[in-house]
């Protein structure tokens, strides 16, 4: 007689890491501010380095660290939603992951929160953009509803993931970003600095250095 299979554990939701930072949604009861900005990691905030795990690799992507200062000092809060699937593949461990974030966070500073996936693209996970879980879950640390929560990342996946959490997302193509996901996004600038400037209002647009015209 064949034994049954035994049922497989349910997957483990995001990791949420740092420590959390309250945060209460600005702009007022207009909202003319977003609750939240997200940032995807690899290829957004820093260079892709295929499953880094070697903080000495981290290098900043073109105006991160203005982009970043400017959603601070708008009183909005800062988090990043990141796939880490080297973890599941056996590239990563949670000690290489946790020390590239600690490396970002000495040249960004702390974010309020960070929320990652581990698993691979066959595990099935709620969290995996483009699924909407690691988008939810950052917004539940902070407090904040996502559809006042805004998502900037570089390929269709970090768009699909903001869309499903009910969130507005911004493109900032790299040449990795192929012509149907910048054509399939809501909104896309040349860089983030670009990109923070399509959410704030004229008043606080005027405060931030020239960037190039945002695209679309």
């Amino acid at each position: 007689m064949t034994r049954p299979a035994t049922p497989r554990p349910p997957l483990s939701g995001p990791w949420l890491l740092g420590e959390p930072a309250p945060a209460s949604p600005p702009g007022g009861p207009e909202g003319t501010l977003p609750a939240a900005v997200l940032f995807d990691r690899d290829g957004t905030l820093v260079t892709d380095v295929p499953y880094n795990g070697d903080p000495e690799k981290v290098a900043l992507m073109p105006t991160a660290r203005e982009a970043v200062a400017a959603v601070r000092a708008a009183g909005i809060p800062a988090g990043v939603v990141t796939n880490q699937s080297g973890v599941a593949r056996g590239l990563l461990t949670s000690r290489q992951v946790e020390a590239v974030r600690r490396r970002i966070e000495d040249l960004l500073g702390r974010f309020a929160v960070w929320a990652v996936c581990p698993h691979g693209p066959a595990d099935g996970c709620a969290c995996r953009k483009p699924a909407p879980g690691l988008v939810l879950a950052a917004c539940r640390r902070l407090g904040v509803p996502p559809e006042r929560t805004v998502v900037v990342g570089d390929i269709g996946a970090d768009m699909d993931a903001a869309r499903a959490a009910g969130a507005r997302g911004v493109l900032v193509p790299t040449s990795l970003t192929s012509p149907e996901e910048i054509a399939a996004a809501d909104a896309t600038a040349y860089d983030l600095l670009g990109a923070v400037r399509l959410l704030l209002p004229p008043a606080l647009r005027h405060s931030l250095a020239p960037v190039r015209e945002e695209a679309r």
